[in-house]
């Protein structure tokens, strides 16, 4: 009896299982369940279920990387695999190199999962739209610089607003070169303020011809553009996920011209309407100032000047006239005031008083007002009506009752 190790075992079962060609390259269909992204290595593992059975996969980093979409969690796949055994636990799975979704391609997985993300953070919503500039004094245009794309939008530029000055910045717009320089465009323009309105496109062709314009680097750099971005992808059937990132779609690179740019023919158009508008007011305005001139000038202080002098002179004969009299009646009225009150001080006059033959005896220069106010033998000055005397007090008696 032979007795070999577990080791020697799963070395046996892996080398029949690599050993046989129909395992070495199969295409497997299935449902993706179990599904793991190792980030730090690059690594996807999985594994793929039917109705009956499933078997564990691991996709190493060198083939994941090359995938247009992402795998997830019940999408059924397509996969080119070679069976194997993993010796270390003798499981039983493939190796991917190959997958692609099963009914609809992998670029439209890829479209549909970076729109859902994308819109998902924002990056879509209406409030990070910029306005577009009204009159443009620098247009950028951002294509390839050969194809109809490029010259359709210079001879519209040209013909609608020639005022504009047009800054080419020529790129690749297919291919895996393409991203990368529509990035490093953007960017220019917007550091170094080349324009006030940035078109960004190129002609129609298939989604593989149209993916640099789903690069999510792309769609960021628009997205974060200062300055208004018009994406102008493809025909007006296509939609990329710059047209959901810029602050305007244009169905073709045509209608990105005509959006970005007024037409000149329309301006003359207005300006020839204002300048009628403005004409027309100018001569209305005209002719009310003569109405109001020819008015004036029939008035008959301007016809006759010296007919306004002497009647300006009657006035002033007038006025100066009602003045005197108001004067004389406001002094009639104050002299009679005058005298009421003279006649008023005059009665109660203390000279009034004297001239009744009373006298006021003064001591000290101040009037005597009680006997309290005086001595005996003191000096006292008496005022009379016509003079004063000089007396002496030789008594004084009070009255009984103070």
């Amino acid at each position: 009896m032979t007795v070999i190790t577990v080791s020697q075992l799963n070395r046996y079962v892996k080398s029949l299982l690599e050993g046989d060609q129909n395992l070495s390259s199969v295409y497997i269909g299935g449902e993706i369940s179990n599904f793991t992204n190792h980030y730090k290595s690059g690594h996807l593992y999985l594994s793929l279920k039917d109705e009956g059975a499933l078997v564990r996969a691991v996709m190493f980093r060198a083939y994941a990387s090359k995938l247009r979409f992402r795998p997830e969690n019940g999408m059924k796949v397509i996969v080119k695999a070679r069976v194997s055994l993993y010796e270390k636990d003798g499981s039983f799975q493939i190796y991917i190199e190959e997958m692609q979704p099963d009914g609809v391609g992998a670029l439209q997985i890829a479209y549909e999962q970076l729109k859902k993300r994308l819109a998902a953070e924002g990056l879509f919503d209406q409030e990070r739209k910029k306005p577009l500039p009204r009159y443009p004094q620098k247009v950028g245009v951002i294509t390839s610089p050969t194809g109809a794309a490029v010259r359709d939008i210079l001879n519209i530029l040209g013909r609608r607003y020639p005022l504009a000055v047009i800054v080419f910045a020529p790129v690749l717009v297919q291919g895996e070169g393409a991203p990368p320089q529509l990035i490093k465009a953007l960017r220019y323009f917007n550091d170094t303020k080349a324009a006030d309105v940035i078109i960004l496109g190129r002609g129609g062709g298939s989604i593989e011809e149209l993916w640099a314009f789903n690069d999510e680097g792309v769609a960021r750099a628009v997205a974060d553009s200062d300055i208004p971005v018009i994406s102008a992808v493809g025909h007006e059937t296509d939609f990329t996920i710059c047209d959901f990132a810029a602050d305007l779609r244009a169905p073709t690179p045509s209608a990105a011209a005509e959006l970005a740019v007024p037409d000149q023919t329309q301006l003359l158009a207005r300006l020839e309407q204002l300048q009628g508008r403005i004409r027309q007011g100018a001569h209305a305005s005209l002719e009310r100032a003569a109405h109001r001139l020819t008015v004036v000038r029939s008035r008959r202080c301007l016809a006759s000047p010296l007919f306004y002098v002497e009647e300006q002179g009657m006035r002033l004969d007038y006025l100066t006239r009602a003045f005197v009299h108001a004067a004389q009646g406001s002094l009639a009225d104050s002299g009679r005031r005058l005298a009421a009150l003279g006649g008023k001080l005059d009665a109660l006059s203390p000279l009034k008083v004297l001239s009744r033959g009373y006298a006021i005896p003064y001591c000290g220069g101040k009037v005597v007002k009680s006997t309290k106010d005086v001595l005996v033998g003191g000096a006292l000055t008496v005022r009379v009506r016509d003079g004063t005397l000089a007396c002496t007090v030789d008594g004084v008696q009070q009255n009984k009752n103070g």
